[in-house]
Order: C-alpha cells, then structure tokens, then sequence
C-alpha cells in the first residue's frame, strides 16, 4: 500500500545533451504532475560532458529544489553514471531513463499503476518495433539479444530498454552487484524479481546527435556476454579439443595412405593454410581468455566507478 510520502528517483545520465535536455525537463514536469500522490526527484548525472549540459542542468537546479546535479571529473561512462544514480537515490521508487527523450516520462503513471497493483516489482521497458533504426544494426541487436538469452541465466528480452521503474528492494539488489564492469540489463535480469515488460513504439531522438556508434554497441554486446556467460570460455576449449581430434584423424590417414600408395607428391600449399587456420584459431582461443583475464585484472585493483568532483546534493555518495 502507498504511503502519502513515496519518492520516486529519476536517474538520468547525461553526456553532451545540453539541446535535449530542456525538451526532457518539461516533460518530466508534466509527467510529475500527472502522479500528484507522490514526490519526485530528478538526478542528472553529468558524465563529464563538453558541451553546456552542466550550465543547464544547473539552470534547472536554481529553480527547481527536486533537481540533484552529480557531475563526473571525467567521463566514466553510462553504466558508471547510472550506478552513480543508483548509489544517491533516495526513492521508495526508482526509476533510470535517457535524456534524448527515446525513454518516454509519459510511460511512468502507467509504470507505478503496474507496480501499485502488487503483482511486479519492477516495470521494465522495451521497443515493440525498430521503426527508423537502420537495417545493419537492427540484425544484429536481434542476434545479440537472442543469443545472450541462449548462453545466460539472464532474462534479457529482444528491444529491452534500460528504461524501467523498481521498487527499493530490486534497488538494493542492485547496489549489492558492484562488480566494475557492469552491464545494467544484465544485471536485472540476473537478480531476478517480478518484472513487467510494457512494449512502446520506437521513438527518435527529441534533439542532438546518439553517442553510440556500432562500434561501441558490438564492444557494450560482448562486456553483456563475457560478464554473464562462461560459454566463449567452454567455445575455446572445445574447439581444442575439435583441433586436437582433427588432427589425429589426418595423421593417421597420412600414414595410411603412405602404407597403401606410398608418399605422395609434397603439398605445401596445403599444409601452409592448414598452419595458418591453426594458428588463428590459437590466437582466438588465447584472444578469449585474455579478455576474461583483463576484466578481472579491473576488478582485483578496486578502482571507483565514478568521481563526483560537483554536485548541489550535500548528501552525495562522490566515490564509490
């Protein structure tokens, strides 16, 4: 049942939004008044932007006391600006949304409806269609997401946004991962919890340019793998013992043949690229296990995922 004081936390991780974010801030006003029976918080975290968005989101802080700034001493990235987001909010409720407007606030009366009902302890977000995304990608984003379901225990459903409302206890859940290379949606469909998936058509950005390139999002898909899935491991090692089998076999197949019609005319050509294939599946292997042993040289060392240099919220966890 709702207490008459439930918070609700907007965390919103900003890097170079400064033409999307005053679109943004209006209509989490409307969509703050369209939930009159609780109080809201907005936390922009500014993760080391080049551009005005500090000036503006401290535009909005002047006049509005529900505006908590967080403003990174460099770029740390987004996973680090919404575990920073996570670490400060102080909601009954809590919620994670982008600044271009491709995560509708309008969504959110429905969101808290869903959880108010008892069934959900989060209401997660995805994109019924990819209306306006272009064909490349959208192949492979569908690829990524079937194959992350296939070798993970996570539930991680195709178009997933990270766009989604949770109760304090999801939250803590949260929190209580603190591994250094995070992977949000992972990371909520591993701790499991009661989660409603609310479908929306796809959305372009309100203003300014994405800052994910493919690039980017192949190198985002393979941390989502490798921090939730041994299986590339298990890939390397089998595909040894496939090299190892197939290697015998042509070993005794040479000296059969050279029992039977004696030895045959030399085939360097051949033997030149069975070297080469051999060599790059090697490579690969230990190009595998280089990357499982580079995460966990981050996270032996400990470092912190953010460092907040400036904020307006005396309260701030800076370092964590």
């Amino acid at each position: 049942m709702k207490k008459a004081n439930d918070l609700i936390s907007l965390i919103i991780p900003c890097y170079n939004e400064q033409e999307a974010l005053p679109i943004l801030y209006e209509e989490l006003g409307r969509t703050a008044k369209l939930l009159p029976d609780y109080e809201t918080e907005f936390l922009f975290i500014d993760d080391g932007s080049r551009d005005r968005t500090r000036e503006t989101i401290l535009s909005f802080a002047a006049s509005d006391e529900r505006v908590r700034y967080y403003g990174f001493s460099r770029n740390f990235g987004k996973e680090a600006a919404m575990y920073a987001g996570f670490c400060n909010a102080r909601g009954d409720y809590v919620a994670v949304m982008d600044a271009d407007m491709q995560d509708p606030p309008s969504l959110l009366p429905r969101m808290m409806e869903l959880l108010q009902s008892g069934e959900y302890d989060s209401v997660a977000t995805r994109r019924a269609d990819r209306a306006g995304e272009p064909a490349l990608r959208s192949m492979f984003a569908r690829m990524f997401y079937r194959l992350i379901r296939t070798i993970t225990d996570t539930d991680i459903v195709d178009g997933a946004r990270d766009f989604r409302l949770m109760k304090r206890e999801m939250v803590e859940a949260v929190l209580a991962m603190s591994e250094y290379n995070r992977f949000s949606k992972g990371i909520f469909g591993w701790i499991g919890f009661r989660t409603c998936w609310l479908p929306f058509e796809n959305r372009e950005r309100s203003a300014g340019k994405t800052k994910w390139n493919f690039w980017k999002l192949f190198k985002y898909s393979l941390d989502g793998i490798m921090g939730f899935s041994h299986v590339p491991l298990e890939l390397a090692s089998w595909s040894g013992i496939a090299l190892t089998a197939v290697s015998f076999l042509s070993s005794l197949f040479i000296a059969v043949r050279r029992i039977l019609f004696g030895d045959p005319v030399p085939g360097w050509p051949s033997l030149a690229c069975i070297i080469t294939f051999i060599g790059g599946v090697q490579l690969f292997c230990i190009g595998i296990m280089g990357q499982y042993l580079a995460k966990t040289y981050l996270e032996v060392k400990k470092r912190p995922h953010y460092i907040i240099s400036e904020t307006n919220a005396e309260d701030a966890v800076k370092i964590k």
